[in-house]
């Protein structure tokens, strides 16, 4: 089962995936999720509790790295296991994953939490969470 946990934070979007991507429904619902806010600059994939992953799901990875490289988005994965970092090198993505460090992922959110901060009316705040969603896998 794959649960995926959404932010926006400013012009920046997190997708935080937990459980496996295996299943076709799964890795269709990723891709959607991604592509459906091309309206952001950054979007941030997070692999850290991601325990499986099947060849299609690298694949559409692929595939969204080539979209993102296309519409001037910048897709960045952090902290993906040892054994997804090896998947990915064989993948022989073009362009290479950006698989974000901790350190530019703090940066990252510094700036965006910064821009957001500048630009939200305190008295309209009604928080940034897209929510959360599950997809059997």
């Amino acid at each position: 089962m794959l649960k995926l946990h959404t932010d926006k934070i400013g012009d920046m979007f997190i997708i935080e995936c937990e459980g496996s991507i295996v299943k076709q429904h799964a890795i269709s619902r990723l891709y959607d999720c991604v592509v459906s806010h091309a309206d952001s600059k950054i979007i941030v994939l997070d692999l850290s509790e991601l325990f499986d992953i099947s060849h299609s799901a690298i694949e559409m990875l692929v595939s969204l790295q080539r979209w993102a490289f296309r519409t001037d988005v910048q897709l960045k994965i952090f902290n993906p296991s040892s054994a997804l970092r090896f998947k990915l090198r064989q993948a022989k993505a073009e362009p290479d994953f950006d698989i974000a460090p901790l350190p530019e992922m703090m940066h990252l959110l510094s700036e965006a939490g910064h821009r957001y901060a500048m630009h939200v009316d305190d008295h309209n705040f009604h928080g940034n969470s897209y929510g959360d969603f599950g997809i059997a896998a």
